[in-house]
Protein backbone atom coordinates (compact mmCIF):
# COMPACT_ATOMS: atom_id res chain seq x y z
CA UNK A 1 0.00 0.00 0.00
CA UNK A 2 1.10 3.36 -0.55
CA UNK A 3 0.06 5.61 1.99
CA UNK A 4 1.67 5.50 5.78
CA UNK A 5 -1.49 4.00 7.75
CA UNK A 6 -1.17 2.68 10.70
CA UNK A 7 0.06 -1.13 11.39
CA UNK A 8 -2.45 -3.74 11.41
CA UNK A 9 -3.32 -6.76 9.46
CA UNK A 10 -1.75 -6.49 5.81
CA UNK A 11 -3.94 -4.89 3.64
CA UNK A 12 -3.55 -7.29 1.09
CA UNK A 13 -4.34 -9.96 3.27
CA UNK A 14 -7.55 -8.13 3.94
CA UNK A 15 -8.14 -7.85 0.39
CA UNK A 16 -7.73 -11.51 -0.05
CA UNK A 17 -10.00 -12.19 2.59
CA UNK A 18 -12.41 -9.96 1.47
CA UNK A 19 -12.16 -11.31 -2.44
CA UNK A 20 -12.93 -14.70 -0.54
CA UNK A 21 -16.07 -13.66 1.53
CA UNK A 22 -17.39 -11.78 -1.35
CA UNK A 23 -17.21 -14.97 -3.59
CA UNK A 24 -18.94 -17.23 -0.78
CA UNK A 25 -22.02 -14.61 0.39
CA UNK A 26 -22.10 -12.31 -2.42
CA UNK A 27 -24.59 -8.58 -1.84
CA UNK A 28 -25.35 -9.89 1.79
CA UNK A 29 -29.21 -9.30 0.84
CA UNK A 30 -30.36 -9.86 4.66
CA UNK A 31 -28.54 -7.02 5.88
CA UNK A 32 -29.25 -4.33 3.42
CA UNK A 33 -32.89 -4.99 3.85
CA UNK A 34 -32.39 -3.22 7.12
CA UNK A 35 -29.52 -0.89 6.70
CA UNK A 36 -28.82 0.90 3.40
CA UNK A 37 -26.07 -0.29 1.17
CA UNK A 38 -22.95 2.46 0.76
CA UNK A 39 -23.52 2.85 -2.77
CA UNK A 40 -27.04 3.97 -2.06
CA UNK A 41 -26.13 6.31 0.12
CA UNK A 42 -23.58 7.27 -2.50
CA UNK A 43 -26.51 7.72 -4.90
CA UNK A 44 -28.53 9.54 -2.86
CA UNK A 45 -25.76 12.39 -2.42
CA UNK A 46 -25.37 12.68 -6.48
CA UNK A 47 -28.82 13.03 -7.06
CA UNK A 48 -29.24 15.80 -4.01
CA UNK A 49 -26.75 17.68 -6.07
CA UNK A 50 -27.90 16.71 -9.26
CA UNK A 51 -30.77 18.14 -7.96
CA UNK A 52 -29.74 21.59 -6.36
CA UNK A 53 -26.97 22.34 -9.04
CA UNK A 54 -28.24 20.90 -12.36
CA UNK A 55 -30.46 23.37 -13.19
CA UNK A 56 -31.40 23.05 -16.71
CA UNK A 57 -31.76 27.15 -16.96
CA UNK A 58 -27.83 27.94 -16.48
CA UNK A 59 -25.23 28.10 -19.24
CA UNK A 60 -22.95 25.03 -20.28
CA UNK A 61 -20.10 26.68 -18.68
CA UNK A 62 -21.82 27.15 -15.33
CA UNK A 63 -23.09 23.44 -15.25
CA UNK A 64 -19.82 21.89 -16.34
CA UNK A 65 -18.19 24.12 -13.40
CA UNK A 66 -21.17 22.85 -10.74
CA UNK A 67 -20.49 19.30 -11.93
CA UNK A 68 -16.88 19.49 -11.20
CA UNK A 69 -17.36 20.74 -7.93
CA UNK A 70 -19.69 18.16 -7.23
CA UNK A 71 -16.84 15.91 -7.71
CA UNK A 72 -15.01 17.58 -6.27
CA UNK A 73 -16.88 17.56 -3.14
CA UNK A 74 -18.08 13.72 -3.01
CA UNK A 75 -14.16 12.39 -3.57
CA UNK A 76 -13.29 14.67 -0.61
CA UNK A 77 -16.04 13.60 1.21
CA UNK A 78 -15.13 9.52 0.49
CA UNK A 79 -11.27 10.13 0.89
CA UNK A 80 -12.15 11.42 4.49
CA UNK A 81 -14.24 9.03 5.24
CA UNK A 82 -12.18 6.42 4.17
CA UNK A 83 -9.20 7.68 6.04
CA UNK A 84 -11.49 8.52 9.44
CA UNK A 85 -12.64 4.45 9.22
CA UNK A 86 -8.96 3.18 8.68
CA UNK A 87 -7.53 5.09 11.77
CA UNK A 88 -10.82 4.23 13.46
CA UNK A 89 -10.54 0.48 12.60
CA UNK A 90 -7.04 -0.23 13.64
CA UNK A 91 -7.73 1.25 16.86
CA UNK A 92 -9.70 -1.91 17.55
CA UNK A 93 -8.07 -5.12 18.01
CA UNK A 94 -10.81 -6.89 15.83
CA UNK A 95 -10.95 -3.70 13.51
CA UNK A 96 -9.44 -5.97 11.06
CA UNK A 97 -12.59 -7.77 10.69
CA UNK A 98 -14.63 -4.90 9.95
CA UNK A 99 -12.64 -3.70 6.98
CA UNK A 100 -12.77 -7.02 4.92
CA UNK A 101 -16.73 -6.72 5.46
CA UNK A 102 -16.41 -3.36 4.35
CA UNK A 103 -14.41 -4.22 1.22
CA UNK A 104 -16.15 -7.32 0.74
CA UNK A 105 -19.60 -5.19 0.15
CA UNK A 106 -18.11 -3.27 -2.49
CA UNK A 107 -16.82 -6.04 -4.29
CA UNK A 108 -19.09 -7.52 -6.48
CA UNK A 109 -17.91 -10.89 -7.76
CA UNK A 110 -20.62 -13.66 -6.71
CA UNK A 111 -23.30 -11.07 -7.60
CA UNK A 112 -21.95 -10.49 -11.27
CA UNK A 113 -21.54 -13.99 -11.83
CA UNK A 114 -25.28 -14.54 -10.72
CA UNK A 115 -26.83 -11.78 -12.43
CA UNK A 116 -25.33 -12.82 -16.01
CA UNK A 117 -26.13 -16.20 -14.97
CA UNK A 118 -29.50 -15.47 -14.61
CA UNK A 119 -29.85 -14.41 -18.32
CA UNK A 120 -28.16 -17.19 -19.86
CA UNK A 121 -30.90 -19.52 -17.61
CA UNK A 122 -33.33 -17.23 -18.89
CA UNK A 123 -32.61 -17.52 -22.61
CA UNK A 124 -31.98 -21.42 -21.94
CA UNK A 125 -35.19 -22.30 -20.36
CA UNK A 126 -37.71 -19.44 -21.17
CA UNK A 127 -36.42 -18.09 -24.25
CA UNK A 128 -35.79 -14.38 -25.86
CA UNK A 129 -38.74 -12.52 -23.55
CA UNK A 130 -37.23 -13.82 -19.84
CA UNK A 131 -33.74 -13.42 -21.33
CA UNK A 132 -34.37 -9.87 -22.24
CA UNK A 133 -36.19 -9.67 -19.03
CA UNK A 134 -33.16 -10.84 -17.01
CA UNK A 135 -30.64 -8.74 -19.10
CA UNK A 136 -32.44 -5.83 -18.55
CA UNK A 137 -30.90 -5.94 -15.16
CA UNK A 138 -27.56 -5.30 -16.05
CA UNK A 139 -27.43 -3.28 -18.76
CA UNK A 140 -28.95 0.44 -20.06
CA UNK A 141 -29.88 -0.17 -23.46
CA UNK A 142 -33.28 -0.48 -25.47
CA UNK A 143 -33.62 -4.25 -24.61
CA UNK A 144 -37.06 -4.92 -27.01
CA UNK A 145 -34.23 -4.22 -29.64
CA UNK A 146 -32.19 -7.03 -28.96
CA UNK A 147 -32.65 -10.97 -30.39
CA UNK A 148 -31.62 -14.01 -28.76
CA UNK A 149 -27.96 -12.85 -29.88
CA UNK A 150 -28.31 -9.52 -29.08
CA UNK A 151 -29.34 -10.67 -25.23
CA UNK A 152 -26.44 -12.81 -25.02
CA UNK A 153 -23.89 -10.69 -26.17
CA UNK A 154 -25.09 -7.77 -24.09
CA UNK A 155 -24.75 -9.98 -20.85
CA UNK A 156 -20.87 -10.97 -22.19
CA UNK A 157 -20.36 -7.20 -22.70
CA UNK A 158 -21.77 -6.32 -19.45
CA UNK A 159 -19.63 -9.18 -17.85
CA UNK A 160 -16.43 -8.18 -19.00
CA UNK A 161 -17.28 -4.31 -18.01
CA UNK A 162 -18.20 -4.77 -14.77
CA UNK A 163 -15.23 -7.35 -13.56
CA UNK A 164 -13.56 -4.30 -14.39
CA UNK A 165 -15.64 -1.72 -12.83
CA UNK A 166 -17.07 -3.26 -10.11
CA UNK A 167 -13.84 -6.63 -9.09
CA UNK A 168 -10.58 -5.77 -10.34
CA UNK A 169 -10.80 -1.58 -10.38
CA UNK A 170 -12.36 -1.73 -6.56
CA UNK A 171 -9.44 -4.31 -5.53
CA UNK A 172 -6.39 -2.49 -7.37
CA UNK A 173 -7.27 1.00 -5.79
CA UNK A 174 -7.81 -0.85 -2.16
CA UNK A 175 -4.68 -2.70 -2.75
CA UNK A 176 -2.86 0.75 -3.52
CA UNK A 177 -4.18 3.11 -1.19
CA UNK A 178 -6.66 1.07 0.87
CA UNK A 179 -10.16 2.02 2.01
CA UNK A 180 -9.85 5.64 1.10
CA UNK A 181 -8.63 4.44 -2.26
CA UNK A 182 -12.10 2.21 -2.19
CA UNK A 183 -14.44 4.77 -1.41
CA UNK A 184 -13.00 6.83 -3.78
CA UNK A 185 -13.67 4.79 -7.00
CA UNK A 186 -16.70 3.64 -5.66
CA UNK A 187 -17.58 7.31 -5.34
CA UNK A 188 -16.69 8.25 -8.96
CA UNK A 189 -17.82 5.19 -10.47
CA UNK A 190 -21.36 5.29 -9.12
CA UNK A 191 -21.16 9.50 -10.28
CA UNK A 192 -20.17 8.13 -13.79
CA UNK A 193 -23.14 5.69 -13.74
CA UNK A 194 -25.62 8.25 -12.52
CA UNK A 195 -24.29 11.87 -14.38
CA UNK A 196 -21.64 10.86 -16.80
CA UNK A 197 -23.86 10.53 -19.79
CA UNK A 198 -23.98 11.94 -23.46
CA UNK A 199 -27.56 13.52 -22.90
CA UNK A 200 -28.83 17.04 -23.15
CA UNK A 201 -28.85 17.26 -19.03
CA UNK A 202 -25.62 15.47 -18.16
CA UNK A 203 -23.45 16.15 -20.95
CA UNK A 204 -21.68 19.33 -19.56
CA UNK A 205 -22.66 18.38 -15.80
CA UNK A 206 -21.40 15.28 -15.98
CA UNK A 207 -18.27 15.60 -17.77
CA UNK A 208 -15.50 15.52 -15.11
CA UNK A 209 -17.44 12.26 -13.39
CA UNK A 210 -16.93 10.78 -17.00
CA UNK A 211 -13.57 11.78 -17.65
CA UNK A 212 -12.38 11.19 -13.69
CA UNK A 213 -13.54 7.27 -14.67
CA UNK A 214 -12.35 6.82 -17.48
CA UNK A 215 -8.62 7.82 -15.82
CA UNK A 216 -9.36 6.05 -12.74
CA UNK A 217 -10.14 2.89 -14.54
CA UNK A 218 -7.16 3.29 -17.30
CA UNK A 219 -5.09 0.63 -15.21
CA UNK A 220 -7.71 -1.76 -14.16
CA UNK A 221 -9.55 -2.11 -16.90
CA UNK A 222 -6.24 -3.70 -19.16
CA UNK A 223 -5.32 -5.45 -16.12
CA UNK A 224 -9.21 -6.92 -16.64
CA UNK A 225 -7.93 -7.61 -20.67
CA UNK A 226 -4.53 -9.53 -19.21
CA UNK A 227 -6.32 -11.62 -16.92
CA UNK A 228 -8.93 -12.54 -19.10
CA UNK A 229 -6.66 -13.81 -21.79
CA UNK A 230 -4.76 -15.34 -19.18
CA UNK A 231 -7.55 -17.64 -18.19
CA UNK A 232 -7.79 -18.57 -21.21
CA UNK A 233 -4.88 -20.58 -20.91
CA UNK A 234 -6.15 -22.95 -17.94
CA UNK A 235 -10.11 -23.15 -19.88
CA UNK A 236 -10.84 -26.02 -21.92
CA UNK A 237 -12.75 -24.05 -24.31
CA UNK A 238 -11.19 -21.54 -24.89
CA UNK A 239 -7.54 -20.09 -26.78
CA UNK A 240 -4.93 -17.57 -25.99
CA UNK A 241 -4.28 -16.12 -28.97
CA UNK A 242 -7.85 -15.11 -30.08
CA UNK A 243 -9.10 -14.13 -26.74
CA UNK A 244 -6.04 -11.17 -26.76
CA UNK A 245 -6.90 -10.17 -30.60
CA UNK A 246 -10.53 -9.91 -29.17
CA UNK A 247 -9.41 -7.94 -26.16
CA UNK A 248 -7.93 -5.68 -28.52
CA UNK A 249 -10.23 -5.19 -31.33
CA UNK A 250 -14.15 -6.25 -30.21
CA UNK A 251 -16.50 -9.81 -30.02
CA UNK A 252 -18.15 -11.44 -32.51
CA UNK A 253 -21.39 -10.33 -33.06
CA UNK A 254 -23.41 -14.04 -33.32
CA UNK A 255 -23.21 -14.61 -29.55
CA UNK A 256 -25.11 -17.72 -28.02
CA UNK A 257 -26.39 -19.05 -24.60
CA UNK A 258 -23.00 -21.29 -24.59
CA UNK A 259 -20.98 -18.09 -25.20
CA UNK A 260 -22.67 -16.99 -21.94
CA UNK A 261 -21.06 -20.58 -20.37
CA UNK A 262 -17.70 -19.90 -21.87
CA UNK A 263 -17.57 -16.30 -20.60
CA UNK A 264 -19.02 -16.99 -16.81
CA UNK A 265 -16.20 -19.97 -16.77
CA UNK A 266 -13.34 -17.80 -17.98
CA UNK A 267 -14.61 -14.94 -15.21
CA UNK A 268 -14.62 -17.22 -12.37
CA UNK A 269 -11.01 -18.48 -13.51
CA UNK A 270 -9.96 -14.76 -14.10
CA UNK A 271 -11.13 -14.07 -10.38
CA UNK A 272 -8.88 -16.53 -9.22
CA UNK A 273 -5.87 -15.43 -10.72
CA UNK A 274 -6.72 -11.80 -9.37
CA UNK A 275 -6.48 -13.55 -6.04
CA UNK A 276 -3.62 -15.12 -7.01
CA UNK A 277 -2.11 -12.49 -7.96
CA UNK A 278 -2.81 -10.37 -5.25
CA UNK A 279 -0.99 -13.24 -2.94
CA UNK A 280 1.98 -12.89 -5.04
CA UNK A 281 2.85 -9.54 -4.50
CA UNK A 282 1.34 -10.23 -1.07
CA UNK A 283 4.63 -12.11 -0.65
CA UNK A 284 6.91 -10.07 -2.99
CA UNK A 285 6.35 -6.96 -1.07
CA UNK A 286 5.00 -7.50 2.42
CA UNK A 287 5.44 -11.30 2.87
CA UNK A 288 7.25 -13.00 5.50
CA UNK A 289 11.05 -13.57 4.35
CA UNK A 290 11.72 -17.49 3.75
Amino acid sequence: MLLPFPTGVDPLLILLAALALDMVVGDLPMLFRFVPHPIQLVGRAVSWFDERLNRERRDERTRRVRGVLTVAALITAAAVIGVTLTFLLHALRFGWLVEIGLVAVLLAQRSLFEYVARVGDALLRNGLTQGREAVAHIVGRDIQSLDEHGVARAAIESLAENFSDAVVAPAFWYALFGLPGLFVYKTVNTLDSMIGHRTPRYLQFGWAAARLDDLLNLVPARLSGVLLTAAALVSPQARVAPAFRVMLRDGRARATVADIGRALRLYMIACILQATLVLAVYFAVDGPSL
